[in-house]
């Protein structure tokens, strides 16, 4: 043992611990005593600098040393990644290879992560190349960091190349490869990795629960959800505080708002993440008054809210029509909570005034309120709150604003011709499609999924490649019958223009939310359990009239979740109120 590691030198060190202050006493004591060019000294005084958030310092110190060694760098890398400071370690890393001093797998280990934080694909490729050229492409502990590293810049192929040689696959890893899919909007690739698994007879930590989940609540995967849930409880895990959130979030977007809140009132510890949860669900669901209700207690009993919070809490109030309690929230983000709005804020405030008719007011406030240029996502929201009240000269004003921003994006196209549509423009309508086939722009393909016994069900407009099409077919044209004779009238007067009436109607017919429910209720016939439909894209007028009929002539709950929020629809009415 190193006789420094009972010196009263090292002992100071370790009384400063991770803190500043004493850590630069402890420095001075070194140097009158003679030991500043003491290796083990400098490389724990370094590495606890770097605890402490002293990056520069502890820099300065390892650079001033006349014989800094691999262990002082590697220290200072792994240090730098595990406190949060990537470009820091990236800088010791730098040191590393400038001074031509070895290099461990944990440097590597850590340096990858640093550039996962950073997202810094190009620099990674470049630590990866340099840990397969030095003979550490096969540890398991940098495959498993370069997993990381690629999913996070989202090359998953990379990462998955990388994940299917790892040999000897730690919990860690499949955590990697299941949260790599998850953040890139594949949940279904991360059910299957958590599978996968546990077929290898990996056990799960709760990590895995916490990113599985989340990958349930992103592809609708109630059954899985709670199936991970019993798991949490039979293994009496910790309900930590991400278990705890993830639980909220999973049942909050797989349509069991109130399964969520009794989840949330369960949890002991609520971090700023748990009550946020909590209010985007109540939001996405159109209790707008019950997410004022949690964002006020929240104020009172829970931690600061964050601007995440205020996203959801701002959604809630355009999703219900609360144009007085989003005016004031807004106002209590920028002069309570000194949080600076950006363009999702922006966004909503605009949305909420659109929905509401107040266009005047949305367009007053993009005027005074938002700094500089709108981007993008203002002005869809500005276009879709036109089209949803038909004012058309307004809409097409915005529509041109949008594509000169993008041109290239073809929903914003989409949006005009629907315009131009149901203002009976039809010349215009000729020419919008005449431009995106020139460009070779296509619209987004909408789709509906639907789970049953754990297996989903997709469903396009037309879909005829489910191996029980005829009997879906046939359960629909009956149901169709029912729901007109119980009143129901397609709504036609933006769809196809090109089309005669009854094409347009037979068009309709076909949509994957109706052949989704369709289908829904033809295999669960007889069990009054909810159906729940998963849609890609915001639902079309059509689709969300005949399913409130659809509900009241099946006297069935049925549940859809589309792009922008959920539709709870039961007997013959809809939980948004004809606001979405």
């Amino acid at each position: 043992m190193d006789p420094h590691h009972r010196s009263p030198e090292y002992n100071s060190l370790l009384l400063a611990g991770p803190r500043l202050g004493p850590l630069k006493q402890a420095h001075a004591r070194l140097v009158v005593a003679g030991h500043s060019r003491s290796l083990p000294l400098v490389t724990k005084l370094a590495t606890l600098a770097v605890a402490a958030g002293a990056a520069s310092y502890a820099h300065l110190l390892a650079a001033s040393h006349p014989a800094p060694d691999s262990f002082l760098f590697c220290s200072l890398t792994r240090a730098a990644a595990h406190r949060g400071l990537p470009a820091a370690a990236l800088t010791f890393y730098r040191c590393l290879l400038a001074a031509a001093l070895p290099l461990s797998s944990f440097a590597f280990t850590a340096v990858a992560k640093a550039c996962a934080d950073l997202s810094a694909l190009r620099a990674g490729m470049a630590v990866h190349a340099h840990a397969v050229l030095l003979g550490f492409g096969s540890d398991r502990f940098v495959q498993t960091a370069l997993v990381v590293l690629y999913s996070k810049c989202g090359q998953l192929s990379a990462a998955r190349k990388l994940f299917d040689a790892i040999c000897d696959r730690s919990v860690v890893a499949w955590n990697a490869m299941i949260s790599g899919y998850e953040q890139n909007g594949l949940a279904e690739r991360a059910i299957e990795v958590y599978k996968e698994m546990q077929m290898a007879g990996v056990v799960p930590d709760s990590a895995t629960f916490v990113a599985t989940l989340s990958a349930c609540a992103q592809a609708g995967a109630l059954d899985l959800g709670r199936e991970v849930e019993r798991r949490i409880v039979s293994e009496r895990m910790d309900m930590s505080v991400f278990l705890g959130a993830a639980l909220v979030n999973m049942y909050a977007r797989c349509g069991l708002v109130n399964k969520a809140r009794d989840r949330f009132d369960m949890v002991r510890e609520r971090n700023v993440v748990t009550w946020t949860s909590m209010i985007a669900g109540y939001s996405m669901h159109g209790h707008g008054h019950e997410a004022i209700k949690l964002f006020h207690l929240m104020r009172r009993e829970g931690p600061p809210p964050n601007d995440v919070t205020f996203v959801a809490v701002l959604s809630a109030c355009a999703h219900a029509g609360l144009v007085s309690e989003g005016r004031d929230a807004f106002a209590c983000m920028k002069n309570i909570y000194r949080l600076v709005p950006r363009a999702e804020h922006y966004c909503c405030m605009v949305d909420m005034y659109g929905r509401a008719g107040l266009l005047d007011d949305a367009m007053q406030f993009i005027r005074d309120s938002i700094p500089g240029e709108p981007g993008p996502e203002v002005w869809t929201a500005m276009l879709g709150a036109c089209k949803m009240h038909k004012n058309f000269n307004l809409g097409v004003e915005v529509a041109e604003r949008l594509i000169a921003l993008e041109p290239d994006n073809p929903s914003h196209r989409v949006l005009l011709s629907n315009i131009y549509a149901l203002s009976g423009k039809m010349n215009h309508v000729e020419k919008v499609r005449n431009t995106m086939i020139k460009r070779r722009l296509k619209k987004q393909i909408g789709y509906s999924l639907i789970e049953i016994g754990g297996v989903a069900h997709l469903f396009r407009m037309g879909e005829k490649s489910h191996p029980q099409t005829r009997e879906i077919y046939r359960y629909l044209e009956e149901l169709i019958h029912r729901i007109t004779d119980a009143g129901y009238v397609p709504e036609t007067d933006s769809v196809l223009h090109e089309l005669e009436e009854e094409e347009r109607e037979v068009s309709l017919r076909y949509h994957g939310e109706k052949l989704a429910v369709a289908f829904g209720l033809m295999m669960n016939e007889g069990s009054t359990t909810p159906i729940r439909i998963i849609k890609n894209l915001r639902i079309c007028g059509d689709c969300h009239l005949a399913i409130k009929f659809m509900s009241a002539v099946e006297n069935r709950e049925i549940i859809v979740r589309d792009k922008h929020r959920f539709h709870h629809f039961k007997d013959g009415k809809c939980s948004c109120q004809e606001y979405w």
